[in-house]
């Protein structure tokens, strides 16, 4: 009786455990393919430990099945007693059991994790550039310290629609995975990647490239990538940095060495072109148009598309003091608690713009949100006076 419960327990919990749509689809029990060094030696280390654990985990519960089954109360069997003096044989029960798991841990599991940690750290040799990783809710910021792509600086954030996040459209296949400005490495080469934040603790996590290090504010944490293939690599920050922690995605591009030169050169053009366009006189229309991008882009996550934001935490626009309120002095000098301080240098849990958005993007942020969303104040800046201020 006692074996038929036995094999009947068993089956349903092997239904239990296989998944529902095994038949339909293509089922993935492992890690991702991993395509760096680093990755690779945890995808080892990961499936060696896997492997140990399972082996345990069959010989403990075949003790456990034979002791139940051999030593029940049905065969005679009575409870032993263990009062009265240690005996040797409970201290063996005890010791044995713990040298064999101070083995495992030590010598199977322990010297391979050490050296994992060692290649963890090993973040500067051998590194062919730099790139600087800035967290900020919600977006990420890389900065090309070095090499053929110095001066490179832009934002990375979510662009996956609007309609999609709010169930009025069907979602694609990288829902919430998609962003507008991946950051681009060369295939084979070390990037060694410098991390931090600007307001509270990020996460800069790709499973493909096993790298996963928190971007601390006031501090710099490192981690190394060195792609070995050619693709598009996915992640997200994991760590819970607020209302908007998941419309945070990482999208890294790696190519190949001649596709990357020519997206250098690209991406230069373009920041020069963004620089060319300060001197320019804008009209209102421009101005608009091209801050509502910026807005919906940068703004929209916490002000909410339509300006209304969410109170107390982040305020409404539509109607906003400070928002019709003047921006320059007669002297053309920024007013302290002004839209444009506000914009310029941030205040409380919102970020100070001046280092991450162009002259263009900051004057034509503010012109938007001064004459869209419910305002019409009339005003405008020029990206021009915002080059004067800095």
């Amino acid at each position: 009786m006692v074996m038929e419960f036995i094999r009947k327990t068993g089956l349903f919990l092997m239904l239990a455990l296989l998944p529902s749509g095994l038949l339909a689809q293509e089922a993935k029990w492992n890690l991702p393919e991993p395509v760096t060094p680093l990755a690779r030696d945890i995808f080892q280390i990961h499936n060696q430990f896997m492997l140990v654990i399972f082996i345990m985990f069959v010989v403990v519960l075949a003790i456990m099945i034979y002791s139940i089954v051999k030593h029940r109360k049905s065969r005679g069997h009575q409870p032993a007693s263990f009062t009265g003096p240690t005996t040797r044989s409970q201290i063996a029960w005890t010791l044995v059991p713990f040298a064999i798991l101070l083995y495992i841990d030590f010598i199977l599991m322990g010297i391979p994790a050490v050296h994992s940690i060692q290649l963890m750290e090993d973040t500067k040799q051998g590194a062919a550039m730099v790139v600087k990783v800035t967290g900020s809710q919600w977006r990420w910021q890389y900065e090309y310290m070095d090499g053929d792509a110095q001066g490179i600086k832009f934002l990375s954030n979510l662009s996956t629609p609007q309609d999609q996040i709010y169930n009025q459209q069907e979602k694609g296949k990288d829902y919430l995975l998609e962003v507008d400005n991946p950051m681009v490495i060369p295939v084979g080469e070390k990037v060694r990647v410098l991390l931090t934040a600007s307001d509270v603790i990020h996460n800069w996590w790709v499973p493909a490239f096993g790298s996963a290090r928190d971007a601390i504010p006031g501090f710099l944490r490192e981690t190394w990538v060195q792609a070995e293939k050619p693709g598009r690599y996915r992640g997200q920050c994991k760590e819970l940095c607020g209302k908007g922690h998941g419309f945070m995605p990482i999208v890294v591009d790696v190519l190949p060495q001649e596709e990357y030169k020519l997206w250098v050169a690209a991406k230069q053009e373009e920041m020069q072109a963004a620089s060319a366009g300060a001197d320019k006189e804008w009209t209102m229309e421009e101005l608009v148009s091209h801050g509502k991008g910026v807005y919906e882009k940068n703004c929209a996550v916490c002000h909410q598309a339509n300006g209304q934001g969410l109170p107390p935490a982040f305020p409404a626009l539509t109607g906003s003091k400070i928002v019709a309120g003047p921006n320059l002095d007669a002297d053309g000098r920024m007013l302290v608690d002004s839209h444009l301080d506000r914009v310029w240098n941030g205040k409380n849990i919102m970020p100070g713009w001046k280092d991450t958005l162009n002259d263009v993007d900051i004057a034509a942020v503010i012109t938007y949100e001064r004459n869209a969303l419910g305002n019409s104040v009339g005003d405008m800046l020029q990206p021009s006076q915002i080059k004067a201020l800095r």
